[in-house]
């Protein structure tokens, strides 16, 4: 397990490195642009680094290029894990970023006004494009 600050680190440098899915979803989730909700972006949660976070609704957003399909365990080992500490994770293919972004952003939508605390969305491309 990475250091605090090690982590910090870690975030910073994703930070600077966006994919442009992760780009193009941030330019929609900052400034609370979402019923009031602040996100943060490649924010560290314990020893996982979440690509966008709202604390205030223990929501994660995650968003999973081609090469995540080979680190599919990882994936769901982080989910899993943030899970145990109440967090509700939604994974997203990159490609639902592309191809239907009003329909990636109605699904966190509904997951930041379910009642229901810790829903996870386990699979990917819940999104209709």
């Amino acid at each position: 397990m990475k250091k605090p600050q090690e982590q910090i680190y870690f975030a910073r440098m994703l930070r600077r490195g966006q994919t442009d899915a992760e780009r193009r979803l941030w330019s929609r989730l900052r400034r609370k642009q979402l019923d009031g909700f602040n996100f943060r972006r490649q924010q560290p949660v314990g020893p996982c680094v979440a690509d966008f976070v709202c604390f205030e609704k223990k929501l994660i957003v995650e968003l999973d290029g081609s090469q995540h399909d080979e680190g599919r365990e990882k994936d769901e080992e982080k989910t899993a894990w943030l899970n145990k500490g109440g967090f509700t994770v939604i994974r997203f293919w990159n490609n639902d970023v592309f191809g239907n972004l009003e329909g990636v952003w109605e699904v966190i939508e509904e997951a930041l006004n379910s009642p229901s605390p810790g829903l996870s969305h386990r699979e990917r491309g819940n999104v209709e494009l």
